[in-house]
């Protein structure tokens, strides 16, 4: 459970941003999303594997 102090002389607002960075940090949305549909391990990897090759390219990119 995701627990929200809201400090004296705070608005919703800003208490509410904070509740949703930290319910965003959980994943559980991300987590839903991706048990709809059964992904096959090899999917999976072949995914993984194509995510990493471009952050290295994105990397290399900024190094140069």
């Amino acid at each position: 459970m995701i627990i929200v102090n809201v400090k004296e002389n705070e608005s919703i607002e800003k208490a509410l941003k904070r509740f949703k960075k930290k319910f965003d940090k959980t994943g559980a949305v991300r987590e839903l999303r991706a048990r709809q549909a059964f992904t096959k391990p090899s999917v999976k990897r072949r995914d993984q594997v194509i995510k990493a090759a471009y952050k290295q390219r994105m990397q290399e990119e900024a190094n140069k």
